[in-house]
C-alpha cells in the first residue's frame, strides 16, 4: 500500500528559463484548484497513514495557508511523517512560514539555485541572492530544523569560479540538506526555445559536479544529486522514488506508482477541474530496468540479491559482460549486497546505464 503523497501546484509567479514542468499557471486559480485536488485525493486516498507528503511545483508556498491546511486535513499523518513545501525565496515571509509550520509542514525545500545575481536574471528566477539569504535565514527563524537548497550548475555563462563562489556561500550556511542539479534543457523550457549562449561544455559540467562532491565531503552523498548533513536529513521522500516504493500522485500532470504500474493526471488544466476523481488509466512499467537505473543513482548501489529474489535471475551471469567492462575501468566497484558507481563512474553514468539497459529485456 502506497505510504507516500506527491501533489503537484502548478502555480508560479513567473516560469523560470530552464523549466519543462507542468508550471506557469496562475495563482489567482489557487482556491478551485485546491477544491479540485480534494475531491481526487477523496476518491483514491485509501486512508493508510502516511511516511511522507511532498507538495511540489510550481511554486507550492503561493498557496494560502488555508489552503495547505485544506489538502493536509485529507490525509492521515503523525509526528513522524515528513511533510515538504517546495518554496521559492520571493513567496514567503517569515510569518508565513511559521503558518505554514503550525499546519503541519515540517521540512521546506527552498529553490535557491545560484548565489549569484547575474545568474538569477540570466535563469529568469523572481528572487535575489539578498532575498535567497533572508529566506534561509526566515526558515530558521520560523522552526525548521529539517530543509533543503536547491543549486543548478552549468548554467549559461556559469565559470568554476562562479560555482565554487556558489558552493562556499552554500557551505558556510550549514544547510541540513543540499540538492545540486546539473542544468537540462528539455522541450518546453525557453532554453529550448531560445538557446543559450555560453553554455559550460560536458568537461566543464563533470569538473563543477566534482568540485560540489569535494567542497560537501563531511555531507552524506547519498545519492547523485543530493547530500545530507546527517543519516537524519536525507529526503524520505525522495528515498520513496529511488528504492521504488509506491506512491500516490494527487493534481494535474502528477505521476503515481502502484508498485507495478505507473499512472499519469490529466495534464490540462480546465480537463482536470472538469473531472478531478477521473479514474486512472495505468500502465506497466519494465521494474528490472527501475531497479538498476534508480538503484545504481544511489551511493549504496544496486542490491542484487533482491533483484535476483524478485525477477528470479543470477545477476551476475546475466551481465557478466558489462561487470567485467567497468569494473576493469574503474566505473563501478564491488559492495557488500551489489554494485555501486565510482565518482568516476557517476561522470559517465548515461554510458554505462545504457550498456545495462540495452541488456534488460
Amino acid at each position: 500500500m502506497p505510504k507516500s503523497v506527491y501533489i503537484h501546484i502548478p502555480f508560479c509567479l513567473k516560469k523560470c528559463a530552464y523549466c519543462s514542468f507542468l508550471s506557469g499557471l496562475n495563482p489567482r486559480c489557487s482556491g478551485v484548484y485546491t477544491d479540485g485536488l480534494v475531491k481526487e485525493i477523496k476518491n483514491f486516498y485509501r486512508g493508510e497513514k502516511l511516511n511522507t507528503l511532498y507538495f511540489g511545483g510550481g511554486t507550492p508556498s503561493l498557496l494560502s495557508v488555508d489552503e495547505i491546511q485544506k489538502i493536509l486535513k485529507c490525509f492521515k499523518t503523525d509526528e513522524k511523517t515528513e511533510i515538504t513545501l517546495e518554496v521559492n525565496p520571493k513567496t514567503c515571509d517569515k510569518e508565513k512560514l511559521k503558518a505554514f509550520k503550525n499546519a503541519g509542514v515540517n521540512r521546506i525545500s527552498l529553490g535557491v539555485q545560484s548565489f549569484d545575481d547575474k545568474l538569477l536574471k540570466i535563469t529568469g528566477r523572481t528572487h535575489s541572492v539578498k532575498e535567497a539569504l533572508q529566506s534561509i535565514e526566515n526558515i530558521v527563524s520560523a522552526g525548521f530544523e529539517n530543509y533543503s537548497i536547491d543549486l543548478i550548475y552549468g548554467l549559461p555563462s556559469q565559470s568554476l569560479e562562479m560555482w565554487h563562489k556558489t558552493l562556499d556561500k552554500a557551505k558556510s550556511l550549514m544547510p541540513p540538506h543540499i540538492s545540486l542539479y546539473g542544468l537540462k534543457i528539455d522541450k518546453g523550457c525557453d532554453f529550448y526555445k531560445n538557446p543559450p549562449k555560453d553554455l559550460p561544455d560536458d568537461d566543464l559540467q563533470a569538473d563543477m559536479y566534482e568540485a560540489a562532491v569535494e567542497v560537501f565531503a563531511k555531507y552524506r552523498h547519498y545519492e547523485f544529486s543530493n547530500f545530507a548533513r546527517s543519516f537524519m536529513f536525507r529526503s524520505r521522500h525522495n528515498l520513496t522514488y529511488w528504492n521504488l516504493a509506491p506512491y500516490y500522485g494527487f493534481g494535474l500532470g502528477a505521476s503515481g506508482f502502484s508498485g507495478t504500474f505507473r499512472y499519469q493526471n490529466e495534464c490540462n488544466f480546465e480537463e482536470y477541474l472538469k473531472n478531478p476523481a477521473k479514474e486512472k488509466s495505468y500502465e506497466r512499467t519494465n521494474l528490472l530496468e527501475e531497479h538498476i537505473f534508480l538503484g545504481f543513482r544511489k551511493s549504496s548501489g544496486i542490491n542484487i540479491n533482491k533483484i535476483n529474489r524478485i525477477f528470479k535471475i543470477d545477476f551476475d551471469k546475466k551481465y557478466a559482460l558489462q561487470l567485467e567492462k567497468f569494473l576493469t575501468l574503474g566505473l563501478i566497484q564491488k559492495t557488500l549486497h551489489g554494485y555501486k558507481l565510482t565518482l568516476k563512474g557517476v561522470m559517465l553514468s548515461n554510458s554505462v546505464l545504457c550498456e545495462f539497459l540495452d541488456d534488460v529485456l
